[in-house]
């Protein structure tokens, strides 16, 4: 299967690769971005090679699918935006996002997702697509709901980070919704 690469006004959602490690790298390091990712920050560029590995294996094990964010005008890497536990078979999947702080409040994720979900049920045919937050991550629950998703609950305990269990909040957004 060859990635769907996508493309927004601004934006090129490119699939994850060698050359963007150290951006990645640069962008998971820092504490903010990680505090809610559900992992601690990284501590080494080897951790981020890993994990853009892990990015590529998940595709071609038809698991999920990671794009790069890269600014079309500058080429710059800000960030990766993803489905997370895909299943084309009972077409579901939760999408998952994380962006350099300095492109923080400019709009980029919003664009950024809106391609992601018009690819997710235009061309998966998914039917659901989740979303997992914390709690206090005040943005990103601000950004779903304003996207369309509905809050469906908490999930106590449901994401380990830090050596501790915290609870979660699960967000949907339903094909039928989005058109």
């Amino acid at each position: 299967m060859k990635f769907p690469e996508l493309e927004t006004e601004r934006l090129k959602l490119v699939q994850v690769s060698k050359e963007h490690i150290k951006s990645f790298y640069e962008i998971m390091a820092r504490d903010e971005v990680a505090r809610y990712y559900g992992m601690e920050s990284l501590k080494s560029i080897e951790d981020a090679s890993q994990i853009v590995e892990s990015f590529q294996n998940t595709f071609e094990n038809r698991r999920g699918i990671r794009w790069g964010i890269v600014i079309k005008e500058t080429e710059d890497f800000i960030g990766t935006l993803g489905l997370n536990n895909l299943s084309t078979w009972s077409k579901k999947a939760e999408i998952g996002f994380e962006l350099h702080p300095s492109h923080w409040k400019k709009g980029f994720t919003s664009e950024a997702i809106k391609a992601v979900l018009k690819y997710s049920f235009d061309e998966l045919e998914l039917y659901r697509m989740g979303a997992i937050t914390y709690p206090q991550n005040e943005p990103s629950i601000l950004l779903l709901r304003k996207l369309g998703f509905t809050e469906e609950g908490l999930l106590r305990g449901y994401l380990y980070q830090n050596n501790q269990s915290h609870d979660a909040l699960i967000f949907s957004l339903l094909q039928t919704e989005w058109k």
